[in-house]
């Protein structure tokens, strides 16, 4: 009886394998057949990229449809299931069709002359084409750190020093912000300090792209809060300290934490320990000391919190003389801003404040975009500043659109002006290269190692931004696609292949922004999505965004973002972001990196020895 059941399993394991290589010799069949269909775009890459450009299209083939079926059979019968076949598509399955023949005492020929990459090369293919652009790796670390320098490092060569000493193996700049002046002193610090400690640094200088803002908000009424630091019980540790300066030469007195222009005659007789009085914006008495004088102007104190505003008025009596008063001339500007609350209704407006045009109404906003208002539609989605408030369009006109805002706090949201738009159900047709962005690509040129390619969407940017830097006998420069829209996300593949025709390329997973456009709850699966196809590929990818924020701002990390570091692992390199505690969160992230790669290796478990546990000895 046992016989007899042994045979009939025997038989069955036959038909089951028979049936399971026929399937996959179908998929063989698809992944050539979509290598040929894509034969135009493979043809465009250099020659150094031809197995991943293959590879890829090996790797489309094998996503198109649903293969879990498939995965749960082979899985069944001990065979690979194809679930990490990423770099090195074709070779994986025909080993398995290799196992499958002879399981059944079929023959078998190696079919190695069809296989662009096995999983040797595909490694190493990787590790080339990474070190192509980011540079080779730290000596104990596979995974590079990428820091974006903040605007100060331009006159601070101790702060650049600190960073590259930290471990900083890439320096991003980004032309957002700042200018060529800026620019030369940072690059020129980086280069000076990874010289000085005999290790190459390689920068990044990021295009701003067509970026869509919020643009001169109206502006609100000034309103300056002075507010002393006081205990836990409200005693005050330390009293406020304000500066006043003759208007007309703005200066930061010494030692105050903010100061006013007012009238200078009236300055001009303010003596060391004389008192000031004020009625501030809320009919409240306020009294400061004199405490210093200097060149630039009057310091003072008060222990009581005050709001000035334009029209307050600063009093002084002099033992023997009446009091003088002297008016606010100068006081520090506000930026514009709104409060939204949902079922607001706003107006995104195509004119800005500027000379000869007429300031923005109360419910205006305008936008540094106004290519915009062609392109959208009604019905569609609008979100502002990272997604923090969200809304519809309900109406659209040559020069505005009509926003009903429906995401937003129940206590409501400011808006403040140069926050950032997102139209994601928006078919937007914009230059990835703006005017600016050429013009910026000349000193790009000679101080960069690679160039950052913002909101890349279609094949023709790449090709764009290449035209320029060959004009500009900048061919060698790599070129980094920043994924930060849906469509850019849709597009990947094509983009991919747009940067296989260059020397040296990778993708940067622009978290924030692609959050917006794809929805939070899709974030997981898309940057997923992008690993896989990046790694079949065998182009390097940088985890940017949000990175251990809360540390490099605060010093205090989150518990998610720990975990959210160590998926940045499974890239080649992480980018964090400037903040006052930046050394913390490369320390930090240095250590989360060194400690992972021995348990993780892309998406493959690697089967260290566990040690906490003190068992198997």
């Amino acid at each position: 009886m046992a016989q007899k059941e042994r045979t009939q399993n025997d038989e069955w394991d036959v038909g089951e394998c028979r049936a399971l290589i026929d399937e996959l010799w179908s998929l063989r069949e698809a992944m050539l057949a979509a290598e040929a269909r894509l034969a135009p775009w493979i043809g465009k890459v250099d020659q150094g990229f031809l197995p991943s450009a293959r590879n890829l299209a090996h790797y489309l083939a094998l996503r198109h449809n649903d293969r879990r079926p498939l995965q749960d059979k082979l899985a069944r019968i001990g065979l690979s299931s194809l679930g990490r076949a990423e770099s090195n598509v074709l070779a994986n399955l025909d080993k398995v069709l290799g196992i499958l023949h002879r399981l059944v005492a079929l023959p078998w020929q190696s079919h190695a002359t069809d296989e662009p990459v096995g999983i040797k090369r595909s490694r190493k293919l990787l590790e080339q084409h990474t070190a192509s652009l980011l540079g080779a790796p730290p000596t104990d670390r596979a995974v590079r750190i990428m820091v974006t320098l903040p605007s100060e490092a331009a006159g601070d060569y101790g702060l650049i020093r600190q960073l590259v000493d930290s471990g900083m193996d890439i320096a991003r700049i980004n032309c957002a912000h700042d200018g060529a002046t800026e620019w030369k002193a940072l690059v020129r610090h980086v280069r000076r300090a990874a010289k000085a400690i005999g290790r190459p640094v390689r920068i990044l200088m990021d295009l701003g792209g067509p970026k869509l803002r919020t643009d001169h908000l109206p502006a609100s009424t000034p309103v300056l809060k002075l507010r002393p630091v006081r205990d836990e019980l409200g005693r005050v540790q330390i009293p406020v300290r304000l500066g006043l300066y003759p208007s007309g030469r703005p200066a930061q007195v010494k030692g105050a934490s903010v100061s006013i222009g007012v009238e200078a005659d009236w300055l001009s007789r303010i003596k060391q320990d004389d008192q000031l009085h004020l009625i501030d914006a809320r009919d409240a008495r306020r009294d400061f000391r004199v405490v210093g004088r200097d060149a630039d102007g009057v310091l003072a104190e008060s222990s009581q919190t005050s709001y000035l505003v334009p029209e307050t008025r600063i009093g002084h009596r002099h033992k023997g003389h009446r009091t003088s008063i002297t008016r606010i001339v100068d006081l520090p500007t506000q930026p514009g801003s709104l409060r939204l609350s949902r079922g607001s209704m706003i107006q995104l407006v195509r004119r800005k404040v500027g000379a000869g045009k007429t300031a923005l109404q109360s419910q205006e906003i305008g936008c540094t975009l106004p290519e915009i208002f062609g392109q959208v539609s009604v019905g569609e989605r609008i979100w502002f500043d990272d997604g923090r408030i969200g809304g519809i369009i309900r109406q659209v006109a040559a020069d505005r659109l009509e926003v009903e805002i429906t995401h937003a706090r129940e206590a409501g949201e400011k808006l403040a002006d140069d926050k950032g738009i997102n139209l994601p159900d928006s078919q937007l047709e914009l230059p990835a290269l703006t005017d600016k962005d050429i013009e910026d690509l000349a000193i790009v040129a000679t101080e960069a190692d690679m160039v950052g390619l913002s909101f890349a969407q279609r094949a023709s940017d790449v090709e764009a931004l290449r035209g320029h830097l060959q004009a500009l006998g900048a061919e060698h420069l790599g070129i980094v696609l920043k994924i930060e829209t849906r469509r850019g996300f849709e597009n990947l593949p094509e983009l991919l292949y747009a940067a296989l025709a260059g020397k040296a390329a990778g993708i940067m997973i622009a978290r924030g922004d692609l959050a917006v456009e794809c929805g939070y709850e899709r974030l997981a699966e898309v940057q997923e999505e992008i690993l896989w196809a990046t790694e079949a590929a065998h182009l390097p990818v940088i985890w940017a965004t949000q990175v251990l924020e809360t540390l490099a701002q605060t010093g205090l990390p989150s518990r998610a973002e720990i975990t959210d570091a160590a998926m940045g692992e499974r890239a080649e390199c992480v980018m964090l972001n400037k903040g006052p505690h930046i050394l913390d969160a490369m320390h930090t992230l240095d250590d989360i990196l060194r400690r992972m790669q021995s348990h993780q290796s892309k998406k493959r478990s690697l089967l260290r020895a566990l040690n906490s546990w003190g068992i198997g000895a």
